[in-house]
């Protein structure tokens, strides 16, 4: 797949205990991007932050939490991304999701990039 001009990034903060179905609740919005045929997810794992509860978690050792903030990044076209939204409505009950523009630069999927090649 290839993918570049403009774009949208789509963020969702969510915290690492949130569930559903007993699953981590990042992992099942990565699957269901998947399925959803959109170009890629990334989860990153904050160290640190704190949101609407007010409560501050760290990764510190004297404060371990077990509720470290959670970063899932999409980037794919608006129509893609807009067809994906409310499959987050479902699944995202407290947390922060955002959508912006950007420019992709350059992506290309490790298969494209070898047959490209002469």
């Amino acid at each position: 797949m290839r993918l570049t001009g403009t774009a949208v990034r789509l963020t969702i903060m969510v915290g690492e205990t949130d569930r559903w179905h007993h699953k981590p609740l990042y992992a099942e919005i990565v699957h269901r991007a998947h399925q959803a045929g959109l170009a890629g997810a990334t989860v990153l794992r904050g160290i640190e932050g704190y949101g609407a509860s007010n409560l501050i978690h760290t990764a510190r050792l004297l404060s371990m939490s077990d509720d470290l903030p959670m970063v899932i990044l999409i980037v794919d076209t608006h129509e893609r991304v807009n067809t994906f939204l409310p499959q987050l409505d479902e699944l995202v009950h407290e947390g922060l999701v955002i959508l912006d523009d950007c420019e992709v630069i350059r992506y290309v999927g490790r298969g494209a990039e070898r047959s490209a090649q002469p």
